[in-house]
């Protein structure tokens, strides 16, 4: 083999070498660099336990449970996004929220009460598991499956042990004067909660009344059921409550708005993530688009609710009738946690489809009445007034 060919050999594998060499200090540059990004984090946090590891060593006095100090961060930490919205919900509460948005739950069909001397009082909704098994209303609530009411203990604490999967049991401890305290067994049952009421009117017969609490996964289903029981009575008008409704989940809200409008758009939404605002349309055949309709509301209408109200007003569906609404116009995505627990991140603002921004702002009604203190409703009145005033 020549000499020349032995050294263009030797300067090949040179020339592979510092190409090796060069994209391995690229790659090892990159990764230094992720590797770094993921350690800054965790370095900060090596800050805040160093710290308390001197809240530790030196703190007179009793440390608070190690849960009870990482919920305190979370909720400190957030408040730094100054947000009212964003937001930490513990484990409890979470279950209490969630069965509300399903209009559903696993329990025994009881109301709650704390009285002043810090007593639970319990009284049996009709019909309900807990009327079968003989709570009667005024009895107080002494313990759970064995393990007192502790002092203190609020509502929602209670309520959230009363929920539980369908067909599983809870044992009541119960104080009736005068009869000693004594158990009752009640196995849970589906409880459903209804977020739609109805009436027809006695002032008016042939105009209905439909009030929604919230806006619940039922909703939309429900509200439609009672739009059609209205129709097969005749009704002629109709009065939507949403006062004091602080909204709930949109889709049904979006499918609420579709039963009062044939087509069009129900809201805009701006977002970090698209540098466009997102049209939501009305989905599916409306089924009261003839017939006159008033939407009252009040400072108490919120968020969904208020979605639902600017639609109607824009489209020139409905006139709103009261007070001017909250103005919570953004969006909340709810992320659970391993323990149950979850963060509720504000990641949209809503416009309504004439793009008024609702947040900060709200609503104002087409016609202002406040709702009065007297035994009748100023405003449910007025409602009738502008309806009959129509014909």
């Amino acid at each position: 083999m020549s000499t020349q060919h032995n050294f263009r050999l030797l300067l090949g594998a040179l020339l592979l070498c510092f190409c090796l060499a060069f994209v391995a200090g690229f790659g090892v540059h990159q990764l230094w660099g992720q590797v770094e990004q993921t350690a800054r984090p965790a370095k900060l946090l090596g800050q805040f336990w160093e710290a308390w590891a001197l809240v530790e060593e030196y703190f007179y006095g009793e440390l608070p449970p190690a849960q009870e100090r990482t919920y305190g961060a979370i909720r400190q930490a957030l408040t730094l996004l100054n947000d009212p919205y964003t937001v930490f919900v513990e484990p409890q509460p979470r279950e209490l929220e969630r069965d509300r948005l399903r209009g559903a739950f696993g329990g025994i069909g009881v109301a709650l009460e704390s009285n002043p001397e810090g007593d639970i009082l319990l009284s049996p909704h009709p019909d309900s598991p807990a009327e079968r098994a003989g709570v009667v209303a005024g009895d107080i609530l002494l313990a759970l499956d064995g393990e007192e009411i502790a002092v203190g203990a609020t509502v929602d604490d209670i309520s959230a042990r009363l929920h539980g999967e369908v067909g599983t049991p809870v044992t009541l401890t119960i104080s009736h004067p005068p009869t000693p305290p004594f158990d009752l067994t009640i196995t849970r049952e589906e409880i459903q909660v209804p977020s739609v009421t109805w009436r027809m009117l006695e002032r008016a017969p042939d105009v209905g009344y439909m009030r929604i609490e919230s806006f619940t996964e039922r909703t939309g289903d429900e509200a439609a059921a009672a739009i059609r029981e209205m129709q097969a009575q005749g009704v002629a008008a109709l009065i939507l409550d949403l006062r004091d409704n602080s909204g709930g989940l949109i889709s049904p809200a979006v499918a609420t708005v579709g039963h009062f409008i044939h087509d069009g758009v129900v809201l805009y939404e701006l977002t970090r993530r698209e540098p466009e605002e997102q049209a939501v349309e009305v989905q599916g055949g409306s089924i009261a688009a003839d017939i006159p309709l008033v939407v009252l509301v009040n400072g108490g209408t919120a968020s969904a609710a208020e979605i639902v109200a600017g639609a109607l007003q824009d489209h020139g569906r409905a006139a709103l009738v009261g007070e001017p609404t909250f103005g919570k116009g953004s969006v909340q995505l709810i992320y659970e946690i391993s323990d149950g627990s979850s963060v509720h991140i504000t990641s949209a603002v809503w416009l309504t489809p004439d793009r008024k921004r609702i947040e900060g702002k709200g609503l104002t009604p087409d016609v202002h009445v406040v709702r009065g203190d007297g035994p009748q409703d100023e405003q449910i009145e007025r409602a009738v007034m502008y309806l009959l005033s129509r014909d």
